[in-house]
């Protein structure tokens, strides 16, 4: 089974927010020329990187919810121009909603068994993608979500 890494979405208060700044970095690499490629900055490198990559995903804890995931396709570990040891998760640009699941804040990332993660959204709930961010944020916060 594939295994999956948790990490808080900091300065995006929503899903739609976290799609648009994908696709503006994904237009900015385009216009130079660069491959269109789509990734996340990390210092540390998972030790358990064939297990990720073996179909794991990062989810996306947005506003105290994990409320969706995208695909890693590579660990990619480098050396930054100070020296320090970093990697670029490599992600699928498509974003993919989940059930909205409550999580604490913490720092860095964490490791999710596939049991521990959320469902992704499906058809039946295709309505609460359409849902206005504001109005979800409400009923979950009142547990109805």
């Amino acid at each position: 089974m594939a295994l999956n890494l948790l990490k808080l979405c900091v300065g995006c208060d929503s899903v739609e927010d976290l799609e648009e700044w994908i696709e503006f970095r994904l237009d900015e690499r385009r216009r130079a020329g660069e491959p269109a490629e789509h990734w996340h900055t990390t210092r540390m490198v998972p030790t358990r990187g064939a297990e990720i990559t073996d179909g794991g995903s990062l989810y996306w804890v947005i506003k105290g919810n994990v409320q969706c995931r995208q695909l890693i396709t590579e660990i990619r570990p480098f050396t930054d121009d100070e020296g320090i040891g970093r990697c670029h998760l490599m992600l699928d640009p498509q974003v993919v909603r989940t059930d909205w699941q409550p999580r604490r804040a913490f720092q860095g990332w964490r490791y999710l068994k596939p049991s521990d993660a959320p469902v992704d959204l499906g058809k039946g709930k295709a309505g609460l993608v359409e849902m206005p961010p504001k109005l979800r944020r409400e009923l979950a916060d009142l547990g109805l979500l």
